[in-house]
């Protein structure tokens, strides 16, 4: 059942002193020596009965693509391997600390993106399975992608490990920093060129700067020259715009499910704040089409709305089926009311910026997520990354992290509990080594399951 917020109290002061020492207090009672754990829980499902169950819900015909993704590489299926990873993690003990968790943060869901006024910032960027979690379920995610990820890139054993404990590092790091930090100042810091310098991430400034340019070119007008051909209205004159279908990826719908998703975008207006429902009643639907989307995504209904503004302005939204998180049937937070609106407030919670079309809306009874798509985003492959580059984006990763979980998890209960020792950076690392062994051994069962015929996939 889903529950009200809790009553604020503004009337009691807890000191900063008194904070910290309750964080000492959890750390005494679980220490930090606990979080190098077993991989694999006892009872968790098996590969392919947790690809069965995480199918339920999409459309049939796209999981043999679904499947064809995740068996491409074991980071790929790590990427689709939220909930299995998130079983595992349900065995083990926790600090009691809970954020709100991007909940798949693996190192692709950091990316770049533009906020309000044209500035490009990096944040995590995806939260489909975002709720209410322990903290370190977040941090162990991305620490065992960045092992894949560099596994993938042909990075060097130890090159992964001290990518993954650097992260880590990082992670305390700036939780520390945070907790020093007047409250209105960390609240309102943006993530963006200048992170790079205060992680000692310099390196990437060249990959960032290059990701940042090709964001700056990531507009709906793109989106509009490269997929819609023009149409002309003869009786009126007017020129609108159509999609063209690139199949299997962008396709045409027919009238009622374009219509069912314009009637969902018209309630949609409703969830965003008063300006800005000023600013989409200005624009008018001219064509939907459904476009597949990502790895765990696959299956997922996705259209993409695309709408004519002022003159010759068009804007392009993707309008996302939300299920449920992968992690819910493992963590004790309230069920949400409606999926696409527990996104949207987690991403509002999570992220310095967000977007400012973002918002939910139900269609044919089921819910979804609309955002602007394409907005000024960008991304960094960490697959691509050498030794001492994807060490330095693992501390700009950790460094993120730690930022958006003090957002819902008050910094100085982190900085008490971690103290001064670095023995969790080690800790962390040496369960993201294993973690990644354990999700190679998961990915040669998928790939043992299509070789037999066992499962279809469809391999692009």
């Amino acid at each position: 059942m889903a529950t009200d917020p809790a009553p604020v109290d503004l009337r009691t002061y807890v000191d900063a002193d008194e904070v910290l020492a309750h964080g000492r207090r959890l750390r005494e009672q679980l220490p930090q020596s606990a979080h190098d754990h077993q991989t694999a829980a006892d009872n968790r499902p098996g590969v392919l009965d947790y690809i069965e169950s995480s199918n339920v819900g999409r459309l049939p015909d796209l999981t043999p693509l679904r499947i064809g993704r995740m068996s491409a590489s074991p980071y790929a299926f790590f990427r689709g391997g939220a909930g299995l990873m998130a079983a595992d993690l349900a065995a083990t003990p926790n600090s009691g600390l809970v954020a709100q968790l991007c909940g798949d943060a693996h190192a692709a869901n950091f990316g770049l993106y533009g906020t309000p006024d044209g500035q490009i910032v990096m944040d995590i960027n995806d939260f489909d399975e975002t709720i209410p979690g322990p903290w370190e379920w977040d941090l162990k995610r991305l620490a065992a992608s960045l092992v894949l990820a560099g596994r993938e890139g042909n990075v060097s054993e130890t090159g992964c490990l001290e990518a993954a404990r650097d992260a880590v590092k990082s992670y305390r790091k700036t939780v520390h920093k945070l907790a020093k930090t007047p409250f209105l100042r960390s609240w309102s810091a943006l993530p963006d060129a200048s992170i790079l310098d205060r992680v000692k991430a310099d390196a990437l400034l060249d990959n960032f700067n290059d990701a940042s340019k090709k964001a700056r070119r990531n507009t709906s007008s793109k989106v509009v020259a490269k997929w819609t051909e023009h149409l002309e209205d003869h009786t009126t004159g007017i020129r609108r715009h159509r999609f063209v279908t690139d199949p299997p990826i962008l396709t045409h719908v027919d009238a009622a499910t374009a219509d069912a998703v314009t009637t969902g975008l018209s309630t949609y207006v409703d969830t965003l704040r008063e300006s800005r429902r000023n600013l989409i009643t200005r624009f008018a639907v001219s064509d939907v089409a459904f476009r597949i989307v990502g790895t765990g995504s696959v299956g997922l209904r996705s259209y993409v709305a695309l709408l004519h503004g002022n003159r010759s302005e068009d804007l392009v939204l993707q309008v996302k089926q939300a299920g449920p998180s992968a992690l819910a049937p493992f963590v004790t937070a309230a069920t949400p009311r409606h999926e696409g609106k527990r996104i949207v407030r987690g991403a509002r919670m999570v992220q310095a910026e967000t977007d400012i079309l973002l918002g939910w809306t139900t269609i044919d009874g089921l819910p979804f997520i609309v955002r602007q798509f394409r907005n000024l985003k960008g991304d960094i492959d960490p697959t691509s990354l050498k030794r001492t580059l994807l060490d330095d984006y693992g501390r700009l990763a950790g460094a993120l992290l730690a930022r958006a979980h003090s957002r819902s998890l008050d910094p100085r209960l982190l900085s008490g509990y971690f103290g001064e020792g670095g023995a969790l950076d080690k800790d962390f690392a040496s369960f993201a080594v294993r973690y990644a062994d354990q999700t190679e051994k998961d990915h040669s069962v998928l790939v043992s399951a299509v070789t037999a015929g066992t499962i279809e996939a469809q391999i692009e």
